[in-house]
């Protein structure tokens, strides 16, 4: 069975820091774009991924707001994707998502996802 697990959410101060894990198993993770998504309180998940990294060839895709601050990174032997943020701020309070998609797209869209975890809750405090 296809399966994606986030981990390493949590409760942080503005400017502080935390490291998010996806772990995958049940496809060939070599040959998928895994994306990270996020759903803030109250509003839908967004449309584009903020983060994401073809495991193919490992082109990167951020959105302009974490641009600098969020760093995403592959490891294929672990079949492990992990999102480093740095400088967070409380505009970055919400559930983060990772997905895998079959093809590269320089939007990351979500409607190319075609795997979803079930998230892992990031709460930044002022």
């Amino acid at each position: 069975d296809v399966q994606l697990v986030e981990s390493g959410g949590g409760l942080v101060q503005a400017g502080g820091s935390l490291r998010l894990s996806c772990a995958a198993s049940g496809f060939t993770f070599a040959d998928f774009t895994i994306g990270w998504f996020r759903q803030a309180p109250g509003k839908e998940r967004e449309r584009e991924g903020v983060a994401c990294i073809s495991n193919v060839d490992g082109r990167t895709r951020y959105a302009d707001s974490v641009k600098g601050r969020l760093t995403i990174s592959s490891d294929n032997t672990r079949n492990t994707v992990y999102l480093q943020m740095d400088n967070l701020k409380p505009d970055d309070t919400a559930v983060y998502y990772c997905g895998a998609a079959a093809v590269w797209s320089r939007k990351c869209p979500s409607e190319y996802i075609g795997y979803w975890g079930r998230g892992t809750q990031v709460t930044v405090s002022s």
